[in-house]
């Protein structure tokens, strides 16, 4: 198949050095090229598309067009990779820039080919994992590796009003948030992609709800918050986080209580970046 004469081409590649940074150079002997589908839809806004959505000046904002977003925020940066750029590059730049998204762009023309995203680059790994030595590590627990963010996380309440929540996504840089009881007991997680729902149903208008009455408005079904804990292998998390396909674990103690966040940012870094001895600051959960 395709995947495997990639497989092998990037075998070839890695010399038999150590196991341990085995990952990082399966990463960079790839590139960005060999982890676009072979079909796959991009879908892309005319800068004068009229704006359905956003928590401040609602009720004016539906006749917004992106390109007054855009001269608001012009000292922001579209962080991008070229065709050719190793999938390593693409990780580093992920993490680094603290983004969840990455162009590829085709250096010709300059058309977004593809977007890169943390999930689909982990998934992409998992498809050539058992035909790579396993490095040491992954037998090692997130707490003996350091794994994940366990102090000031941000969490919210049941009864927390949603423009609270709102608020918090933008100041804090995260895109989920942990509901935790006031018995700090992990209950529910509201992520930046429920906050869609407020515009499919046009109830963007109410910020007073709280938090478990908006997530009452969810349009996929929930199957519950993924959880884990810190003695879990990194093994074991990394194979729970790809089949749930969620972008983070909420990681509780023996009651449920909330002790930290593993996102895939965290898996990542441990996994392809710091073997390679290149550590960020920060967590892009």
């Amino acid at each position: 198949s395709c995947y495997e004469r990639k497989s092998q081409d990037a075998f070839n590649c890695m010399s038999e050095e150590s196991e341990r940074d085995i990952y990082m150079r399966f990463m960079k002997c790839h590139k960005c090229y060999d982890i676009i589908p072979t079909s796959s839809k991009l879908v892309v806004f005319d800068t004068t598309l009229q704006v359905r959505y956003h928590h401040v000046q609602i009720y004016e904002l539906e006749e917004h067009k992106i390109e007054t977003w855009r001269d608001a925020n012009d000292e922001l940066f579209l962080y991008f990779v070229p065709l050719s750029s190793s999938i390593f590059e693409a990780v580093y730049s992920l993490i680094k820039n603290k983004i969840h998204r990455l162009p590829v762009i085709d250096p010709i023309s300059g058309n977004a080919l593809y977007i890169l995203t943390h999930k689909r680059i982990l998934k992409f790994l998992q498809l050539f994992v058992c035909e790579m030595p396993m490095p040491a590590f992954m037998k090692q627990s997130l707490q003996q590796l350091g794994v994940g963010t366990y102090s000031n996380i941000a969490y919210i309440h049941p009864d927390t009003p949603l423009i609270t929540a709102l608020s918090v996504f933008t100041h804090r840089r995260v895109s989920a948030l942990p509901v935790v009881d006031h018995n700090g007991r992990v209950v529910d997680i509201y992520s930046k992609f429920d906050v869609i729902n407020l515009a499919a149903e046009k109830t963007y208008n109410n910020l007073d709800v709280t938090v478990t009455q908006a997530l009452r408005h969810r349009s996929q079904y929930f199957e519950g918050v993924m959880k884990c804990n810190r003695l879990e292998t990194l093994e074991t998390i990394v194979d729970r986080i790809v089949k749930a396909e969620v972008h983070r674990l909420v990681v509780v103690d023996e009651d449920s209580r909330i002790v930290g966040i593993v996102s895939l940012s965290d898996i990542l870094q441990a996994l392809v970046l710091t073997p390679a001895g290149t550590h960020t600051s920060g967590c892009a959960c």
